[in-house]
């Protein structure tokens, strides 16, 4: 059983939803990075979502723009970003990990040289966020191969008639897109999780994480009522951001206020099926 598979096997048996925060590696440095992935794992995070900076990422909302470009200044590479995974998969092996990128430096670093290698860093599952499935046949043999699950984004507006062929080969978990539009905007009310997710359901067997535009404890437990995981990230970002110094580095109170927001978010999700 791969790590993704075995982290929603636990939390079905344990009656909850599980909290899949978001770091953008090396924003604003590496250090800082790792010390947010280690320090959610500590806090409780059931996955973790890595993203991959790019310097085009055209489903990102302003805040992990912001952090891309932060992560590229500090000399964010795919390699890099693989070397982050290794170090942390060095002490924490059990815990899921998520890519979240685009192609463009997949393909510059090589799909099959990028799949061989992520699996040996311990990588579990990658989210591409402009990779249609239409376009994915090239890719999904390495991923196979090295199993690494392929995870699909399904939006409000994807239609009945699509779904089917949006979750081909689809493994690890279903992410979805809560809101038309970018990261960090908005939030789906309780009745648009109502309508959609059962929609989903009817298609897969995959476990549903809910994402873009999850912002707060409240609003985790509204998710964690009709899905299996909620995904946090541009709240998080925002408060690193915020408490930057005039360096641009993240003191350590600051690194404490996001995992203080990690710890609150763990305990909404939690408690919203008691």
């Amino acid at each position: 059983m791969s790590r993704i598979a075995a982290a929603f096997a636990r939390l079905k048996q344990e009656g909850r939803a599980g909290l899949i925060p978001f770091v953008e590696a090396f924003d604003p440095d590496r250090a800082t990075s790792l010390a947010f992935l280690t320090g959610m794992a500590d806090r409780g995070a059931d996955i973790i979502e890595i993203g991959m900076p790019f310097t085009d990422p055209m489903a990102d909302g302003p805040s992990i723009q912001r952090a891309g470009r932060r992560a590229l200044r500090a000399g964010a590479t795919v390699a890099g970003t693989l070397g982050l995974v290794r170090e942390f998969r060095a002490t924490y092996e059990a815990l899921p990990l998520v890519l979240m990128g685009y192609l463009n430096p997949i393909l510059s670093y090589g799909a099959d040289r990028f799949a061989v290698d992520a699996a040996a860093a311990g990588v579990d599952g990658i989210i591409i966020v402009d990779m249609p499935p239409e376009e994915s046949d090239f890719l999904i043999p390495s991923l196979t191969r090295n199993k690494i699950d392929l995870i699909r984004l399904v939006a409000p507006t994807t239609n009945d008639a699509r779904l089917p062929l949006v979750l081909k080969n689809c493994s690890g978990f279903v992410y979805y897109v809560s809101i038309t539009g970018i990261t960090g905007t908005r939030t789906a009310s309780a009745e648009e999780l109502a309508r959609d997710i059962p929609r989903i359901r009817a298609v897969t067997n995959l476990p549903i994480a809910v994402g873009f535009g999850v912002r707060s404890p409240e609003q985790a437990a509204v998710v964690a009522r009709y899905a299996d995981a909620a995904v946090v990230a541009s709240a998080l970002i925002d408060r690193m951001a915020e408490g930057l110094d005039q360096a641009g580095h993240a003191p350590q109170s600051t690194i404490n206020a996001v995992l203080a927001d990690v710890s609150a978010l763990v305990s909404g999700v939690r408690k919203a099926r008691l």
